[in-house]
């Protein structure tokens, strides 16, 4: 099973912050990023991941769209933010058991 620890963090193209992004068996995808473009804590660039303690995570389904599937129920946005460890670890299990 996949964990936070298991992503591979990378500078955000766009050059501030930083982006992983998760490819799961079932097609989704799950995309973390954090920095001053990102509802992270700290809302600052820096490309060391143990510099943030909370992230904003996005989900894409197999045809490449958002989907809010598996947050919750009256989330109404596209990303959710300020998602510590803990938290992205329940969202990963979320994801990888669904078929």
């Amino acid at each position: 099973m996949k964990r936070f620890k298991d992503l591979e963090f990378k500078p955000h193209p766009n050059g501030e912050g930083i982006i992983s992004r998760l490819n799961f068996d079932n097609g989704f995808l799950l995309s973390v990023i954090a920095g001053g473009i990102a509802y992270s804590t700290p809302r600052e660039d820096n490309v060391d991941p143990d510099f943030f303690s909370t992230f904003e995570v996005a989900v894409f389904n197999p045809n490449g769209d958002f989907t809010r599937e598996f947050f919750p129920e009256d989330h109404n946005d596209d990303v959710m933010g300020w998602q510590d460890r803990e938290e992205i670890n329940i969202l990963i299990s979320k994801i990888q058991s669904r078929k």
